[in-house]
């Protein structure tokens, strides 16, 4: 048996994935394809047709042929075997046997018929083995994934030992009068750049292997984790390179990357001479059992100023906050002012504040291990039963004053299994065949909106739907802390400025 090229094409003969197993031009396979459907004879049911130079063994699936090129004086019957075998692989890859889901899995599709067929001949392996080699399963990558899980909780107990030694040693010095020490890690307290764009950074809720649920944002600064992203650019320049030999592909959305930061852009606004950006930060990390392991909460006010005449100004802080945060002004700021009147203002009344330059006026923190600081929970029961496992999710907002936007929960599935099967869900769902994630969409969460549900059964074990991320924004700040008013340092005159109506929050 030499088996030429097996692809999947419609019934008009257009090819949608191919792949050719000997050396063989795109055009010739575009020519042998686009004439297969002509030969077929309407009138008799056969499963192959021959010409002077090739055989085509085909299968009906649908509105799709699934078709075999191999030389004439190959075995009919294996090849039929063969036939039968790609046809199942099929299925494993795609939820439905349309033209936009083989599009979207073709390289799955392809890696899948390499296992199948080499160099023209039939490997002797069945759609189990298949399905193993594909996913490319290895017990030392289990083990090192293992040791480097235990290295991360060893760090991760070891930097809440050091916050609590911090924090400690702040409220001594506090009731010794002395100057506390600064937030270690806390960011710059000015910020330079001319856009008034807030960018966020996405935060994950990332949890223990052994007892997860949502877990908190990757650091921002280089990781070797972010490494995984190499394959992405070889994939990125192998579509390239099809692109350039005229091949038409298509992209599919798989919506928002987790080992990616998310910008989030606030809705356009008009600025005027005094322009204020609020932004704060929030990672937690909870328990797979429940119980908040450790929160931090990052908030700050950034001042800009394009006039110099508005310069000597003086800001009117409104907090109402009952949580707990420490503020911490910038070192030019009269934090006696600050203390005594709400107000932000220099130290020295006579100078100006910078012109065209973001500048962070105050900041606040907040750690806690409160369970009910929590402004969204999760909570994930996977039950094993006879066919794989039945997975019901919930969640359910904490914070009814809060309104959460573009919320989306991703939930890691087992590889090599295919999709779930959704059985009831509250808004919308994405599969990442690629990445194995199941991705719930939910385009706001409120009051009135204030909990939801998925459930979903697939092949596996308990332990594979975790850990779950989360990620959404918020119109409304989290500490409730605003500026209400801008006055001139003279005169006391009411300055008028702008600014989001809220900040952003991620989660």
């Amino acid at each position: 048996m030499v088996l030429l090229a097996a692809a999947v094409c419609t019934k008009a003969g257009k090819a949608i994935v191919s792949r050719q197993f000997v050396e063989m031009t795109r055009t010739r396979i575009e020519g042998l394809l686009a004439a297969f459907p002509k030969l077929m004879n309407t009138g008799k049911q056969h499963t192959f047709v021959e010409t002077e130079s090739v055989r085509y063994v085909y299968q009906p699936m649908e509105k799709l042929y699934m078709v075999l090129i191999t030389t004439k004086n190959s075995n009919i019957l294996e090849d039929l075997e063969t036939l039968r075998l790609f046809s199942r692989v099929i299925p494993e890859y795609c939820r439905a046997l349309e033209e936009n889901e083989i599009s979207e899995h073709c390289f799955d599709l392809i890696f899948a018929f390499d296992e199948i067929v080499a160099l023209g001949y039939r490997e002797n392996v069945n759609l189990a083995q298949i399905r193993t080699f594909t996913e490319m399963d290895s017990h030392e990558e289990k083990v090192f994934r293992a040791v480097r899980e235990t290295q991360e909780r060893e760090a991760k107990a070891e930097m809440r030992r050091k916050a609590k030694e911090l924090q400690q040693a702040r409220r001594d010095a506090e009731r010794q009068g002395k100057k506390a020490p600064g937030f270690g890690g806390f960011g710059s307290s000015t910020v330079s750049g001319g856009s008034t764009t807030s960018m966020i950074t996405e935060t994950i809720i990332e949890t223990d292997k052994p007892k997860v649920a949502p877990a908190p944002a990757r650091p921002s600064g280089p990781s070797k984790a972010l490494k995984l992203g190499a394959k992405g650019k070889e994939v990125d320049n192998f579509v390239d390179k099809l692109k350039s030999e005229g091949e038409n592909i298509i992209s599919s959305n798989m919506g928002k990357r987790t080992s990616e930061a998310t910008k989030v852009h606030a809705p356009p606004i008009n600025m005027e001479s005094v322009h204020m950006k609020i932004e704060e930060k929030i990672t937690l990390t909870c328990g797979r059992d429940g119980g908040l392991q450790n929160m931090e909460l990052h908030g700050m006010i950034m001042l800009r100023i394009s006039d110099d005449k508005f310069g000597r100004i003086r800001l009117h802080v409104e907090n109402e906050d009952k949580k707990g945060v420490q503020l911490q002004t910038h070192p030019n700021v009269d934090k006696k002012l600050f203390t005594a009147e709400s107000l932000i203002g220099l130290k020295n009344p006579e100078k100006s504040f910078p012109v065209n330059s973001d500048v962070g006026v105050l900041k606040w923190r907040l750690q806690t291990t409160e369970e009910s600081f929590i402004p969204l929970t999760i909570n994930c029961w996977p039950s094993e039963s006879g066919n794989g496992c039945d997975v019901n999710i919930e969640y359910e907002l904490q914070e009814d004053n809060l309104e959460l936007n573009d919320v989306v929960i991703t939930i890691p599935l087992p590889s090599g299994v295919g999709a779930p099967v959704i059985g009831e869900i509250d808004g919308e769902y994405r599969h990442d065949s690629r990445r194995n994630t199941l991705e719930w969409c939910l385009p706001v969460i409120d009051a009135k909106n204030k909990s939801g549900s998925l459930e979903f059964s697939i092949a596996g074990q308990p332990n594979d739907f975790f850990p779950v991320q989360v990620s959404f924004i918020s119109k409304k700040n989290y500490c409730n802390i605003q500026v209400t008013k801008v006055t001139q340092v003279d005169g006391n005159s009411p300055v008028r400025f702008s600014g989001p109506p809220h900040p952003l929050l991620p989660y």
